[in-house]
């Protein structure tokens, strides 16, 4: 019998490829959306998994929008902390792997080398402080947790910087971006294939998980328009002089020392995964 995989955030770009990623590796896999399955109804989650009896829950249904989370506090820690508790509590009665999809943001960017899944955590606002309650909850509440931290994503589904890059390109001569934030890119299709890697061992707990390599955002839009074959003007421009509501880690390169640690392969470097991107859309 071939395990079922149950998907939360099935619609968002990274739990697309992670529906079709499992697909086929032959895992039976139930993608739910934010409309098929509401993580916030505790309710509504346990009749799920009485129906769906996952061996696997990969949990990638979150609240993303960081400015927004400033304001709309109560929602964000709903669906990230509550939501995932929710899940947390099914996965174990179950006895199903659980992998939480987290994030850099729960560091607060001041390290100044890649940062390893053992570093202290300090998030700077409500959407890396309720993605880390989520991670509390996985550990807490479950056995087998696997917690994946992932930055800077983007994939062929949703919205993402790449896509705003190669819009702004066409409509644009000249553009402004941010040079003095530092990150490690990370490919959705590369994120879902490390994921199965991890989740078809017995090796839980923390992993980092990016594409190798790092870069600013400024290097990063001009890898974009290099590989694209854009002709535009890139300036670069500080964070102060692009102020935001929430503030952003300004050095978030991940070390990938879990990978390391438990013999899985180190994922390819940031730029070889852009231009495959790049090719494929």
């Amino acid at each position: 019998m071939s395990k079922v995989v149950l998907i939360t955030g099935a619609g968002g770009q990274l739990g697309h490829d992670l529906v079709s990623t499992f697909l086929q590796a032959n895992y039976q896999v139930h993608g739910l959306t934010r409309e098929e399955l509401d993580i916030t109804n505790q309710a509504d989650v346990k009749s799920t998994f009485e129906k769906v009896k996952p061996d696997i829950v990969l949990h990638a249904a979150a609240y993303t929008a960081v400015d927004q989370a400033e304001e709309d506090i109560d929602k964000a820690y709903l669906v990230n902390a509550i939501g995932t508790r929710n899940i947390a509590i099914e996965a174990n009665v179950h006895n199903a792997k659980v992998v939480y999809v987290s994030t850099d943001y729960v560091f607060d960017g001041t390290a100044v080398e890649p940062i390893n899944e053992f570093a202290d955590v300090s998030p700077l606002g409500i959407y890396g402080r309720s993605k880390l309650a989520g991670e509390n909850f996985i550990k807490e509440l479950t056995n087998k947790f696997i917690i994946v931290r992932t930055s800077w994503v983007y994939g062929k589904n949703g919205n993402n910087f790449v896509k705003t890059m190669l819009k702004l390109g066409q409509e644009k001569d000249s553009l402004n971006v941010v040079a003095d934030q530092i990150g490690s890119p990370t490919y959705t299709v590369d994120l879902a294939n490390t994921m199965l890697e991890i989740v078809s061992t017995e090796k839980y707990g923390t992993y980092h998980v990016s594409n190798s390599g790092k870069c600013s955002w400024f290097e990063f839009a001009q890898a974009i328009f290099e590989l694209s074959d854009i002709e535009i003007e890139v300036n670069p421009v500080t964070t102060d002089q692009f102020p935001r509501p929430a503030k952003r880690p300004a050095y978030s390169v991940f070390d990938h020392m879990g990978l390391r640690l438990s013999g899985f392969a180190e994922v390819r470097h940031w730029r070889v995964a852009l231009e495959e991107f790049l090719k494929e859309i």
